[in-house]
Order: structure tokens, then sequence, then C-alpha cells
């Protein structure tokens, strides 16, 4: 090719480059780039067991209520050990604590592995580990989310949000499907062991990170110290605006519990399979394409309108009457659901001091995890007074108009600018100083 044809050869369009994800997080810090390896690891061996579980709950009982149970044994160590992570991040060494964390998941793993193998396999243990899990992974969640900041600069954690909820949607949506195979062709045994290998190679990882000691102000953990955390989540009005609207729009739009019966419905049940993966690929769909969210400065406006939208889609996709729309609709909202995501956690990241930081990482661990876990019971309930669709359709308008009121008593979530909201001068002020 000459000279003057490669000139005027066509280059890469600038606005599509700024639609890819913002690497700068990962170029910029050696510690990122290992903390998000290592997650994406593990995250692949976690959707094992997350699979393997309830599926060798099923063979050993073959009840939908012992399956079920595995939810409710979860939920209670959530809520207690997610507020109390959330003080040991703050009081402990960041780093340590996820190496302890992910190597006791591994423990727990290992347990697993060993029940799977014995010839009559118990299911006490399938129980014991799912709470005990749950508990590792409430301590565990709010000291990677508060090691964030430290080792991103203030001006990239958007961006860091943004790979992070890339790590997660890919391991949302090729993790089943090869837990699927695994556990159909290799048996439940292989996918613990699989899940038992990650945890190792994600402590090894994680081991290669610089030490987090606590703020020299963090409070030693205890009633007290999450009490005042509390207290200032409270106090900041565009805070309580993202946890509340996130908690509504899982509570009344989250429609996964009534997906296979929506299948059954439509005649479709060879599409339970993509409409699980529907909601996922949609925010992996975002968090390719994130590189426009470093430019958006009014996060809470963003933040209310996107769950606004997940709250549409979720409408659309109980009424619609074709499968492919359904799918269409649920990957909708599997978009609007991670842009909210994005600009809470940037909301979270850019105004939260340091030495709160593990604390209000549980309060917001809570938010996005215990709405979804109390939406399934909403969606199913409603359905049996109703039907099916008409649970979907109206928890979506339920979620809309709640949206909307949350919108109206908090103006301070849909005034706030990143540019300008004291909190996130005054914390960038502090991290330049100290840069």
């Amino acid at each position: 090719m000459t000279d003057d044809a490669l000139a005027s050869a066509p280059v890469p369009s600038s606005r599509l480059r700024a639609l890819l994800p913002d690497l700068a997080p990962w170029r910029a810090s050696a510690d990122f780039r290992r903390l998000w390896a290592a997650g994406l690891i593990t995250n692949f061996g976690s959707f094992l067991t997350f699979v393997a579980l309830p599926v060798q709950m099923k063979v050993l009982t073959g009840s939908a209520v012992a399956v079920g149970a595995i939810g409710a044994v979860e939920l209670v160590p959530l809520v207690v050990f997610g507020l109390y992570g959330g003080a040991l991040a703050d009081a402990l060494d960041k780093r340590k604590l996820i190496v302890y964390t992910e190597a006791g998941q591994g423990v727990l793993c290992a347990g697993l592995l060993v029940n799977a193998l014995v010839p009559r396999p118990a299911v006490w243990p399938l129980y014991a580990v799912a709470g005990l899990s749950s508990a590792l992974g409430a301590i565990q969640r709010p000291a990677l989310d508060s090691l964030t900041p430290r080792i991103v600069a203030h001006e990239d954690l958007p961006a860091a949000g943004s790979l992070n909820s890339l790590r997660w949607t890919v391991g949302g949506v090729a993790g089943p499907a090869l837990a699927g195979v695994v556990v159909a062709y290799a048996g439940l045994g292989w996918a613990y062991a699989v899940d038992l290998v990650t945890f190792v190679v994600s402590v090894v990882m994680v081991l290669g990170i610089a030490a987090s000691p606590a703020a020299h102000e963090a409070a030693k953990p205890s009633l007290r110290s999450i009490a005042e955390g509390a207290r200032y989540a409270w106090s900041r009005k565009e805070l309580l605006g993202t946890y509340a609207i996130d908690l509504g729009a899982m509570f009344f739009a989250m429609p996964l519990a009534l997906l296979p019966f929506l299948a059954d419905e439509l005649g479709a049940e060879w599409s339970l399979g993509l409409m699980y993966a529907s909601v996922p690929a949609g925010s992996m769909l975002v968090s390719l394409t994130s590189g426009w969210t470093s430019r958006i400065h009014r996060h809470g406006r963003m933040v209310a309108l996107a769950a606004a939208c997940w709250g549409l889609a979720m409408a659309a996709a109980g009424v619609a009457g074709n499968v492919w729309l359904v799918l269409l609709f649920l990957t909708i909202g599997g978009c609007c659901d991670m842009v909210s995501g994005i600009f809470r956690a940037a909301i979270w990241n850019q105004t939260i001091p340091d030495e709160l930081r593990g604390r209000l990482a549980g309060i917001e661990l809570l938010s996005y995890s215990v709405g979804p876990t109390l939406g399934q019971v909403r969606s199913g309930g409603m359905a049996a007074w109703t039907s099916v669709r008409t649970s979907i359709w109206a928890g979506g308008v339920i979620c809309v108009g709640a949206v909307g009121l949350l919108a109206l008593f908090l103006p301070k979530l849909m005034t706030y600018d990143v540019r300008t909201n004291e909190h996130a001068v005054r914390l960038r002020a502090a991290r330049e100083a100290v840069a």
C-alpha cells in the first residue's frame, strides 16, 4: 500500500475510542491490576460453586424448599457481618483482611470438595458452608471496596468502578455457563476443586499488593464505631439517596425468581438460561462501553434516571408476549442497573473519608445485597396473589414511582455535582496534598 493510501485509510473514530473503558487505573496502579486480576480469577471459581451448591442440594434432597433455604441461611450473616466487616476494614490492614477471608473461603471450598467425594454426602455441610461463606464474603467486601480509593487516583475512581463492574459481569455471563458444563460433564467434585484452585491463586496475587494499614484516625471495631458510620451516612442525604434508590429498585423490580415461570408461560423453556444471562449481559455491554462515564459530573441524577429506566425495562418485560422482546428488555434492564451502579460507586468513592470508608462500604453492601434477596420474596408473594406477569410489570411500575418520590424528597442527590460537592472537593484536596 502506498503512503498516500495509508494516509487516506480510515482511522478509528475518536467517538468510538471515547466509548471504550478508561484503562487509566489499570495503567497507573500495579496494585489495582493485581487486585482486579485476582478478583476475576476467583469470580469464575465462585460461580462454579454458586451453581454446584444448589444442584447438589437438589440431588440430595429433591426439595425446592431445601434449595431455597440456602438463601435464607445466607441472609443473616450477610447483614450482621457486613456491618461488622465495615468496622474491621477501617480498623485493620485491608490487604491482610482480604487475604485471610480469601483463604477462609478456600478452606470452606475444600470442605465442600471432601463432602462431595465421600460415598454418602451430607446435607448439613452445604448449609454450614453457605452461611460461613456469606459471613466471610460480607467481612471481605468492605475491605475490597475501601481499598480501591487508596490505590487509584481520585480522578480515576469512576473508571476503576467501571473496570471492577466489567470484571463482575464477565464472571456473571461466562461463569454460570462454564459451571453448567463442568457440573454436567465432570461432576460436582471437579467444580469445587477448580474453585479451590482459584482461591489459592487469588491469595498469592493479593499477597503482592502493598500493605494498607488503618488510618490513624480510625476507630476500633465496636457497636459504637458501627453506629458512628450509620450516623455519618444518615447525615449525607446524597449517600442516603443512593442506598434508598438501589434498595427500592431491587425490592420492587427484581424478577429473577419468576423467570422459570415466565419462560413456561411463554412456552419457551429453552430460553431460561438466556433470561438469566440477559441482565449480566446488559451490564457487561455498559462496562465495555463505559468511557463516557468519566465525563459525567452530575452522578446523582444518573443514579435516579438509570434506576427509573430499570423499572421501565422490567415493566416492559412483564408485558411483552414475545420471548425475544423479554430477553431484549431484560438486557436493557441490565444496562440500566450497571449505569446506576457505576455512578453510585463514584459518589461513594469520591466523597467518603478514608477513616470511615470501611464502615460505609458495609452499609453499601447491605444496600445492594439485601434488596435483591427481599425482592425475590416480594415478587414471589405478589405472583402467588396475582400472577407471574402482573408481579413483574407491576413491580417495575412501582419501582418508577418509588424512584420519583425519592428523587423529590432527596434534592441533595439530584443536585450532586462531583466538581462542586463539598465532600468531593475536600477529599480531592486531601489526596492531592498527600500526592
